[in-house]
């Protein structure tokens, strides 16, 4: 008998037969708290499902009864992922070696959400790391979780400023690029935007930043019902300094106010109600009859208050092709001289003879970036001839609708030229149309542009960047 042999006879029998080994867990993984969740859910959905996220969160927030600061947390988690996903993702590109084309599309969601505290909030870099690693490995598993935790470090090694000197076209050769990337911009949105400012192109950086900031909510008091004096009063608001229907809402949830959910006051921007009144204050050739025409109604909100300042004096008919638009125009106009028809502007059927048109377009909506976060990565520059297609459609038919000496007012809420003065401009070579200076007829508002038109901005008026074009029909 060996030596080993012996020694292993006379070793104790529990010595000689040891426990198989238990296969290693895996480390505990914290799930995202709820502020965390609800946005990168948001951020699925956005993904996924092409959601808004300006419509996605609130309802999300209510159904999980997310609240107070949480819930103030998530929305600036959101949003501001949503409108800065260009530049969030160049940077993680960067930090990963490779496209994030490349990168499974929940993965590189939550590097978003990640990347976008390290980056843009004054979250803790390990409370930024950790949270989004344990989610990684909570989705997927240990390695890509060491992949999310390997992206995350390295951007955490810099700021914002060094990553977009490192990305960002040079500002030398390319001034406007090297800002549209700084404000997480596409460069074809901020060359549109230099295009309309003309000689104030110098203005680009204020306009792009303005888009990045979290908009006023603005109410309108129904006229006829509310004041705007009545209205700040009972919400603790500010009243408005353009349009006399105006009131800014300092904070909280528009929807459970007392005079909205009345009727007696509804959220819109300042900039729209302007442009609703402003068709109400056109001069017209000849009386008004009181035949007014809202021939893109959807959702409603000037449809309201055309009806509202219509009042004993004119009916409104609204046309919304789309059922579910169309069912918005008739809750936001109900009470009121509005008649809605569910057919297509440029088909409506209408017998001609209208005093007032406003023509609302279809447009890119490249002026209301502020208040839908995900928009300028939605949008592209493909989308703009057939928008402007249709544009011109309406247009013309609004033309033909209206009586001779009759007032159309044309307006989008994008600046992009094509879509504005571009649509305006062929009118004017078609039709029997003659265009008017359109500027006082949005007083006290001014800085409003060379005109005849009106040019809104975010950064000069803190409205939407709306457009308005007032045409008479020849007599």
């Amino acid at each position: 008998m060996s030596n080993h042999d012996r020694s292993n006879r006379d070793r104790p029998n529990q010595q000689r037969r040891q426990p198989p080994r238990r296969p290693q867990s895996r480390p505990a993984r914290t799930p995202l708290d709820p502020a965390r969740r609800a946005a990168f859910d948001v951020l699925r959905a956005v993904s996924e499902r092409d959601a808004y996220a300006n419509l996605a969160l609130p309802a999300l927030l209510r159904d999980r009864g997310i609240t107070g600061r949480d819930a103030a947390f998530a929305t600036e988690l959101t949003y501001g992922a949503c409108r800065s996903r260009g530049l969030l993702d160049d940077v993680i590109s960067a930090a990963a070696g490779r496209p994030v084309s490349d990168i499974d599309p929940v993965l590189l969601d939550l590097l978003r959400l990640g990347a976008y505290q390290l980056l843009r909030t004054r979250v803790e870099p390990h409370a930024a790391l950790s949270t989004t690693v344990d989610q990684a490995g909570i989705e997927f598993d240990s390695a890509r979780a060491g992949f999310v935790n390997g992206v995350l470090r390295t951007i955490s090694r810099r700021d914002e400023a060094s990553w977009v000197a490192e990305l960002a076209p040079p500002q030398s050769t390319d001034p406007v690029g090297h800002l549209a990337f700084t404000h997480a911009h596409p460069r074809w949105i901020a060359q549109a935007f230099t295009d309309a400012l003309g000689a104030r192109a110098g203005e680009l950086d204020a306009l792009l930043r303005s888009d990045d900031e979290r908009p006023t909510v603005h109410l309108a008091a129904r006229p006829g019902l509310l004041t705007a004096d009545e209205l700040a009063a009972a919400v603790d608001g500010e009243v408005g300094r353009y349009s006399p229907y105006a009131v800014y809402l300092p904070g909280g949830d528009p929807g459970a106010l007392e005079p909205v959910r009345r009727g007696q006051a509804l959220v819109q921007d300042e900039g729209s109600q302007l442009v609703a009144r402003a068709l109400t204050l056109a001069p017209l050739e000849g009386p008004d009859t009181g035949r007014w025409l809202d021939l893109c109604a959807g959702p409603g909100g000037k449809t309201a208050m055309l009806g509202a300042l219509a009042g004993q004096n004119a009916t409104v008919t609204a046309v919304e092709p789309a059922p579910r638009r169309a069912e918005l125009v008739e809750q936001n106009a109900a009470g009121l001289p509005v008649t809605v028809l569910r057919v297509d502007g440029r088909e409506s059927g209408l017998e001609p003879g209208f005093d007032r048109v406003l023509v609302d377009a279809p447009c890119t909506g490249l002026g209301a970036l502020r208040r839908r976060p995900e928009a300028r990565w939605r949008r592209t520059q493909s989308d703009v001839p057939e928008l402007v297609k249709l544009q011109r459609q309406l247009l013309a038919a609004a033309i033909a609708l209206t009586r001779p000496g009759g007032v159309v007012l044309y307006a989008t809420c994008s600046p992009h030229l094509a879509e504005t003065a571009g649509v305006v401009a062929d009118a004017l070579r078609r039709q029997p149309v003659t265009a008017l200076d359109t500027r006082p007829l949005f007083a006290p508002a001014d800085d409003l542009g060379d005109g005849p038109y009106v040019q809104l901005w975010p950064h000069r008026h803190g409205t939407d960047a709306m457009f308005a074009a007032a045409l008479r029909k020849d007599v």
